[in-house]
């Protein structure tokens, strides 16, 4: 779904100062990562390594894990298309609602797509199953410990697990070690959102070497830019850490949830991370977007194109303090057009 994403700005003439609509926070402080992009900018005129080994040993070295349960991708996008060419005309089975790039990928490389909303209705010929975690448009994260009961009374499927949201939770999640040990779970990391560098492409996968072996000969050569190779070593000698205090973060997002609940005119559902879905009582999202942009320059998700969901839903990222209130202002002005 190229065109079916959020921070679609270059759709739009009128200029965006208040960006919700991706699930990056853009109140970061870039000057330190662009100081150390700027002082590497000669390496463009070199190419890369044609794999990113270099970087995937220090990413295993920091997990500590062996270099074969690492494959650092250009965002986690490609990782997911990796994943499902590797398996290609596999029978994939795709939690909904959700992130479109899991069936777009498996439809592309021919798998047999079903969808399934619940752990009890898994389909039982499933091969390969997708699911993200937290969850992309809701916010919600599966328990742990029932994600692993579940994960292991089904061995022979092949569980991928996108975890790019996982810097913004307190909740649990699986750890790399984890991964690395079992035959059957892969993880999609994103420095993209970690990081809210979205316009640099780099992720990475972990998982079990011997899956991982079969992913990584499907990756171009060269396919991760030099400086974003830059950014990942940039991103493990901040230790992988947040550039904000986490906590803070999401008691903003608390207070931004109740704001909505006070205009009585949404339903918000219950996020552990910093985004969160809604649906309007009346209305349509796609007109609170186009009014939004024409207004105030601000952008929000219009959600109606993930599969289970209609037309009145949107997702928002919570943003400052301060922006997060004129977004309330202007909801209330187009509620009395």
């Amino acid at each position: 779904m190229i065109n079916g994403h959020g921070d679609d700005i270059h759709h739009y003439t009128h200029p965006i100062t208040s960006n919700f609509s991706s699930n990056v926070y853009c109140g970061i402080d870039h000057q330190e990562l662009f100081q150390r992009l700027g002082s590497k900018i000669s390496c463009l005129c070199n190419y890369p390594e044609p794999a990113p080994v270099t970087l995937e040993t220090a990413f295993a070295d920091f997990f500590q894990v062996t270099g074969e349960s690492v494959c650092v991708t250009n965002g986690a996008t490609e990782a997911i298309y990796l994943i499902a060419q590797a398996f290609r005309g596999r029978k994939s089975a795709v939690w909904a609602p959700t992130f479109s790039e899991y069936a777009d990928a498996c439809r592309l490389h021919h798998h047999k797509i079903s969808y399934f909303y619940t752990y009890d209705s898994l389909p039982t010929d499933a091969e390969v199953v997708w699911l993200c975690n937290p969850n992309n448009p809701t916010g919600e994260v599966r328990t742990l410990s029932k994600l692993k009961d579940w994960i292991s009374c089904n061995p022979h499927k092949l569980f991928v697990i996108d975890q790019s949201y996982e810097a913004f939770t307190l909740h649990p999640l699986y750890s790399v070690c984890e991964a690395a040990a079992l035959p059957n779970v892969l993880l999609i990391h994103s420095l993209t959102k970690h990081f809210a560098i979205p316009g640099l492409r780099i992720g990475y996968l972990t998982g079990h070497p011997e899956i991982l072996r079969d992913i990584r000969v499907q990756r171009m050569p060269w396919s991760v830019n030099a400086l974003a190779i830059e950014a990942g070593f940039y991103a493990l000698e901040q230790h992988l850490s947040l550039p904000f205090d986490l906590v803070s973060y999401l008691n903003e997002k608390e207070k931004f949830v109740n704001a909505w609940k006070q205009t009585r005119m949404v339903d918000v559902w219950d996020s552990d991370t910093h985004f969160f879905l809604l649906r309007l009582r009346q209305g349509k999202a796609a007109a609170l977007k186009d009014f939004l942009v024409r207004e105030y320059g601000i952008l929000i998700r219009d959600a109606s194109n993930f599969r289970g969901l209609d037309e009145s839903f949107f997702r928002l990222a919570t943003q400052t303090p301060r922006e997060n209130k004129m977004l309330i202002q202007a909801f209330m002005h187009w509620l009395q057009q």
